[in-house]
């Protein structure tokens, strides 16, 4: 716990410290000195009041993979800086030693997510396009609240950096032309971010659940009245062992596929 003093409340004290300044400042030492007189031992205690054991040294990558853990769990919008300090034993105060601000908690959650993420790599840059695009799909399932923020940062960590940096890179030596790289990168992103979250909003996971939902939307109108639903719900999902999830690959090849031709028909005009 903080013993706070009046100056504390205040915006700055007499020697123009700012209160937050004060507050991370006093939490360091408060960290340090309650580690000394436990002998190390974790702060955090159960309910019936006993040490829950060694103490782990707090480290900017524990606290962010324990606030990306958190966020799996609970969604990104109820994690806070006090509820991050309670899942590491620590006071709020104490997470400003290792990351500076909310803002930057969440540049590093993003980068830990980037980080999960196949590079591609070989010679072959479909193959290579294919394995990271998977891979990215397959992280977002794990991270769906990362799925909004994957782009948006504007102080992007080394992982992030590297990750987009090796597939520029793939692409450029596949001979794709600055331009087309662009271009196919914007739209192999858009593709695997589109699916993963129409993937996380389905209102079914299971190829069972997703026949339930099927027969509970045709029980709402009357036979033959939407022909074109019902023949994709029998001839399609209803049939065992769909999963929406295969869709994936089958309109990544098609991508694929296409911006092979594109690279062909760029190489061929060069030709003349």
């Amino acid at each position: 716990m903080y013993t706070y003093s009046v100056s504390t409340v205040k915006t700055e004290d007499s020697r123009g410290e700012s209160s937050r300044g004060r507050l991370k400042r006093e939490g360091s030492r408060r960290e340090l000195k309650t580690e000394a007189e436990t002998g190390g031992r974790d702060l955090h205690m159960g309910t019936a009041g006993h040490a829950a054991g060694q103490r782990v040294p707090l480290s900017r990558d524990r606290v962010l993979r324990t606030a990306v853990a958190l966020a799996d769990r609970e969604g990104i919008s109820s994690l806070s800086m006090r509820k991050l300090g309670e899942a590491l034993g620590v006071e709020a105060m104490s997470l400003y030693n290792h990351v500076g601000s909310k803002s930057d908690l969440l540049d590093g959650m993003v980068d830990t997510v980037f980080g999960e993420i196949d590079l591609p790599s070989g010679g072959d840059w479909k193959a290579a396009m294919r394995r990271r695009a998977i891979s990215a799909r397959q992280v977002l399932r794990g991270h769906p609240w990362a799925i909004g923020l994957m782009e948006s940062r504007t102080s992007p960590g080394a992982a992030t950096l590297r990750h987009h940096d090796a597939v520029l890179g793939c692409l450029r030596r596949a001979g794709f032309s600055v331009e087309l790289t662009a271009h196919a990168y914007a739209l192999l992103d858009s593709y695997i971010y589109g699916f993963a979250l129409q993937e996380a909003s389905l209102p079914f996971g299971t190829g069972e659940e997703a026949a339930q939902v099927a027969h509970q939307i045709s029980a709402q109108f009357a036979a033959g009245q939407y022909p074109y639903l019902t023949e994709m719900a029998v001839e399609h999902i209803l049939q065992p062992g769909y999963d929406f999830g295969d869709e994936f690959v089958i309109g990544l090849d098609l991508i694929l596929d296409g911006l092979a031709a594109a690279r062909q028909a760029a190489g061929d005009a060069d030709k003349f």
